[in-house]
């Protein structure tokens, strides 16, 4: 291991040091955050790494609610920026929070560039919504829950029609390659159906992790298969900085119709005037908060996880508030509602939480840097402070554009502007095609699952905690041979770590033992692989004030 180097916390990274390698910038993921950084990197040379074929594997594909920005009559950006505050739980990175939100109407445009076609009035305007913790409406929709497909529909017209952008579907990475004091390439695998093997794609230029969030990691989520948080494990491994890992984000109306991945009935229902009843009839998050159903989404994951627990089943009564207007306005739960037998204008919608947003991931600068050279992140799998302890609802689009757009910005600036060159080829790695045993590792996955949403889901416990990491230790030790697996347990691991070293509650992250918010505890949390090995004896949680050290490969 390299000699330990001291990155204050508040500062910006360095995102390069001496000159840039001569290839081309590789984006690994193809979601929102990884396609717009890409379109905005044009006309440099980029490859998306996609795992899946574009917009079949993204969380973005599947976003209802829309986007926020400040755009509508009487709003302004300095709302959007404290309601962000206001939901972050004391620990959002105010200057964070101000650039996003005073950033965003220009990103809304770009997407309008793109030919993503947002809900407008008659007039022109655009048909805003207002979703929980947002003190006015400044969601933008497009045919009122289909946000997300369009935008990305839009996107990936756009990438395939960019020559710079070049897309390799059917490939997911397994780790970083690091040498010369920086991360200089990517090591991808194939499935077996598409050829199996390993290949290295080295040189980038500069490697952008956009690989959205952990939603696999547990037992009940909204994400898609893919959302496996393997980049957390791929950035630790190579020594960088994580940060805000224990906070999750569940949300509080997943369909509960026993689909995997678990339908979601967006906010927007109840920001019309949806209501939440228990299996007695009770509307009961008006007891819990003023707010109701409006309030924080894990003050109302917590309602509803509470009443599960109780034996009582909850639901989501559509019937008053919206009616026979559902399937016009909300197409995409209609789908979902009639897939499982229900028709939302008649019938109470069962729900429970599930997995949806990770507000923790790879600690990121304004710039989109991490703490190793050459690497930046994006979207979903970064921690940028915006969210801090609990993300403010379609805040997560927007930090995509906004953030993708800047390192796009920010990587143009360090490298040499007549660069075009050709594209790199990845190259096969001779003797690593062993395929990994499809049966053990769906058993291994099955529980890594069922771990997590026990012990470090909606509520969590120091003996939970304790427990949860003894049996991810466990797997671990069986599952080395098997990369994908070992990624998976290895983030499942520090987001665990994370949660037991917090010892209060705030935001997504609820701890029984601790169940007030500690002011003295009102920072953001860093952790690196070697806290991990250090649980005999915790450290306490590194405040943003005080300097990181982070150890190179």
């Amino acid at each position: 291991m390299a000699a330990s180097k001291t990155l204050p916390a508040t500062a910006d990274f360095k995102g390069f040091t001496g000159e840039p390698g001569p290839g081309d910038v590789a984006i690994i993921g193809a979601g929102l955050a990884g396609l717009f950084t890409a379109l905005k990197l044009a006309p440099l040379p980029v490859t998306v790494i996609a795992a899946a074929p574009l917009g079949e594997g993204a969380s973005s594909m599947w976003a209802q609610g829309g986007i926020a920005a400040a755009v509508g009559e009487g709003d302004s950006t300095a709302k959007h920026a404290a309601d962000t505050i206001e939901a972050g739980a004391g620990i959002v990175d105010a200057g964070v929070a101000r650039l996003v939100a005073e950033e965003g109407p220009d990103r809304i445009r770009d997407l309008l560039g793109y030919g993503v076609p947002f809900d407008r009035d008659l007039e022109g305007h655009y048909m805003l919504s207002k979703e929980a913790a947002h003190s006015e409406k400044r969601v933008v929709r497009v045919s009122g829950d289909k946000a997300g497909a369009a935008i990305m529909q839009a996107l990936i017209a756009a990438v395939r029609a960019t020559p710079s952008i070049r897309v390799l579907e059917g490939y997911e990475a397994d780790d970083l390659i690091v040498a010369n004091d920086r991360v200089e390439g990517v090591r991808l695998i194939r499935p077996t159906t598409l050829g199996n093997g390993r290949y290295a794609f080295v040189p980038a230029s500069a490697v952008v992790l956009a690989t959205g969030g952990v939603g696999a990691l547990f037992a009940l989520t909204t994400n898609p298969s893919y959302a496996k948080g393997e980049a957390l494990a791929m950035a630790a491994r190579a020594g960088a900085v994580i940060a805000d890992l224990e906070f999750v984000q569940f949300h509080p109306t997943a369909i509960d119709a026993g689909i995997d991945p678990a339908p979601l009935a967006t906010e927007a229902l109840r920001g019309e005037g949806a209501t939440l009843i228990n299996s007695d009839g009770e509307r009961f998050m008006l007891a819990i908060d003023p707010r109701g159903e409006l309030a924080p989404r894990d003050v109302v994951a917590r309602g509803v996880y509470n009443e599960i627990n109780a034996g009582r089943r909850v639901y989501l009564d559509c019937r008053a508030a919206i009616g026979a207007h559902f399937e016009k306005e909300f197409p995409t739960v209609w789908g979902h509602c009639q897939r499982a037998g229900i028709d939302p204008s008649k019938d109470l919608i069962p729900v429970a939480p599930a997995e949806h947003y990770h507000m923790g991931g790879i600690a990121a600068d304004k710039h989109g840097r991490t703490s190793l050279t050459g690497l930046w992140a994006v979207g979903e799998v970064a921690s940028t402070g915006l969210h801090g302890a609990n993300r403010l609802a379609s805040n997560s689009l927007l930090e995509a554009v906004v953030f993708g757009a800047r390192a796009a910005d920010d990587i143009r600036a360090l490298l040499p502007h007549d660069r075009i060159g050709h594209f790199v080829v990845p190259h096969r790695i001779p003797g690593s095609g062993r395929a990994a045993d499809t049966a053990s590792r769906q058993e291994a996955m099955t529980s890594l699952r069922s771990i997590m949403t026990k012990y470090v889901g909606v509520q969590r416990s120091g003996k939970g905690l304790k427990a949860a990491l003894v049996e991810l230790k466990a797997l671990t030790a069986i599952s080395a041979n098997d990369r994908v697996l070992s990624n998976m347990l290895l983030a499942a691991r520090l987001i665990a770590t994370s949660a037991l070293l917090r010892k209060e509650s705030r935001g997504g992250h609820y701890r029984t033992d601790y169940p007030r918010t500690n002011a003295a505890l009102a920072h953001r949390s860093f952790v690196m692989l070697a806290d991990i090995d250090a649980l005999e004896e915790p450290p306490k949680l590194r405040s943003a004030a005080r300097p990181l050290t982070a150890v190179g490969s």
